[in-house]
């Protein structure tokens, strides 16, 4: 044989099977790219990170090559020879004249994604991508703890009179009938948040957790000032990891968290109670030298999806 098949490219994550209508949709995990959020300039109609959705699924077989593959943080494969349904939705569509379009589009996808009984998994561009999804999470009629990874605050009230930006996704969350309690970790210099933000966020009792007390306590007993047996609910902002491990975002701050410390976070999520979905946004894939970004929010996404088989999830 003189030539060989160029190298495969991914058009889905982690191999799933492609579902293009959510009204037929019969899965255990659903993943979903919301790539365009509401944006601080009336111009902007696109961004850095909304290239992360399809940069993701195209690092699939570095984040594992092949789901019959040994996996050591799993110590097995990913699906525990089981038979789990994982999908890829692809990405939310828009309106290039109206971009509110595409946020009621988000919200209604992780909806129906919801009332199909899987689990979102949802790959986002920037942060303020999660807020249509934390709207939908009302579909599920009970209290959600709502659980942030980020260097900043995000508590802004509004910018440029946007009040669903990529500073304010937990003010929003906060203002929500069915958001229960807010943990904030990984917090640490300073980004849009002012004194007031930091009071509002004070004043609703959300928990302040920064990457400094991880360092010097342990995420484990991070992990112990969250109450057992909730709906748990993680959005993960790439900057809240330190940039020796996620460099590729916008806004860098040096002292975050780390990846052990990620994996005992989510695998201890998964194991307190009930992980309802995750989101990974902020993640700027033209700046990812060797995909170390895209390779580590995949691996946070691996590991989830396997405590979760390994904990009974989806034998319920």
């Amino acid at each position: 044989m003189l030539t060989a098949r160029p190298a495969p490219v991914h058009d889905t994550l982690l191999y799933s099977a492609p579902c293009h209508d959510l009204d037929q949709l019969d899965a255990d995990i659903a993943f979903l790219g919301i790539p365009y959020g509401a944006a601080y300039d009336q111009f902007a109609v696109s961004s850095e990170q909304s290239k992360f959705p399809d940069a993701l699924r195209r690092a699939t077989d570095r984040i594992v090559r092949g789901l019959d593959h040994f996996d050591f943080d799993l110590g097995g494969t990913l699906l525990d020879n089981q038979p789990i349904k994982m999908v890829d939705c692809g990405n939310v569509a828009g309106h290039p004249s109206d971009p509110t379009v595409h946020q009621k589009n988000a919200e209604l996808a992780v909806r129906q994604i919801l009332k199909a009984g899987a689990m979102p998994i949802v790959l986002g561009g920037d942060h303020s991508t999660p807020i249509p999804i934390f709207k939908a999470l009302a579909e599920l009629g009970k209290p959600v703890t709502l659980i942030q990874v980020d260097a900043h605050l995000d508590w802004r009230q509004e910018i440029n009179g946007v009040t669903e930006g990529l500073s304010s996704p937990i003010r929003r969350a906060s203002e929500m009938d069915h958001i229960g309690e807010i943990f904030q970790i990984g917090l640490r210099a300073s980004g849009s948040g002012r004194t007031e933000e930091y009071e509002a966020a004070m004043a609703y009792g959300a928990n302040l957790i920064t990457a400094q007390d991880v360092h010097d306590v342990g995420m484990k007993a991070i992990l112990d000032r969250i109450p057992d047996g909730g709906n748990y609910y993680l959005t993960v902002d790439a900057d809240g990891m330190d940039p020796s491990l996620m460099p590729a975002v916008l806004g860098p701050a040096f002292g975050g968290l780390l990846y052990p410390q990620m994996l005992t976070l989510i695998k201890g999520l998964v194991q307190k109670g009930n992980m309802i979905g995750m989101d990974i946004v902020e993640i700027a894939p033209d700046r990812d030298h060797n995909r170390r970004t895209l390779i580590a929010a995949g691996r946070f996404i691996f590991n989830l999806i396997g405590t979760a088989v390994r904990a009974g999830y989806f034998n319920k």
